[in-house]
């Protein structure tokens, strides 16, 4: 999901709770906070001596100790108007994907995406996911399609890495 679509997505539903699974079946506590908004660049050179280069919206998560047993959460409206006051102090590149940053003492932290969104009771769950690391340069590298999930390294010798 880009950064336009995930501002739209929270205009349209300013009057629900926003709440974030990050795995299936854990929510992210009702004590989060939006802590930061980061608008990052990318300009990375990859395994086969690829040069790349993007832009994101990464969006910390934070849950406050303090808080803990809070009975509501975050509405759609509040989380929409903190990305206002960030998006007037940075401007967003609103084609940069929106990534969530998240971790808890049973999480690791990660960048987590938005895989899909749902709306339920006066909700909208967005469910993030991970996105597991990956050979850019396959070709290069001589790394079969086929085989990309089974790779975790490339091979010695290889040209890679």
């Amino acid at each position: 999901m880009n950064t336009s679509d995930f501002i739209t997505l929270l205009a349209e539903h300013q009057g629900k709770s926003l709440v974030f699974e990050y795995a299936p079946g854990m929510l992210v506590g009702t004590n989060y906070h939006i802590t930061e908004v980061k608008h990052t660049t990318i300009d990375a050179v990859d395994c086969g001596g690829n040069t790349d280069f993007w832009k994101e919206t990464i969006i910390q998560l934070w849950e406050s100790p303090e808080e803990l047993g809070k009975s509501d959460y975050m509405s759609a409206y509040k989380a929409l108007e903190i990305l206002k006051k960030a998006g007037t102090m940075k401007s967003y590149d609103m084609d940069a994907p929106v990534k969530i940053e998240y971790g808890n003492a049973m999480f690791h932290t990660a960048q987590l995406h938005i895989n899909d969104f749902e709306i339920k009771e006066g909700k909208l769950l967005l469910k993030l996911a991970i996105q597991p690391t990956d050979c850019k340069a396959k070709e290069t590298c001589g790394v079969p399609e086929s085989s990309k999930e089974e790779t975790t390294s490339c091979a010695p010798g290889s040209g890679c890495c």
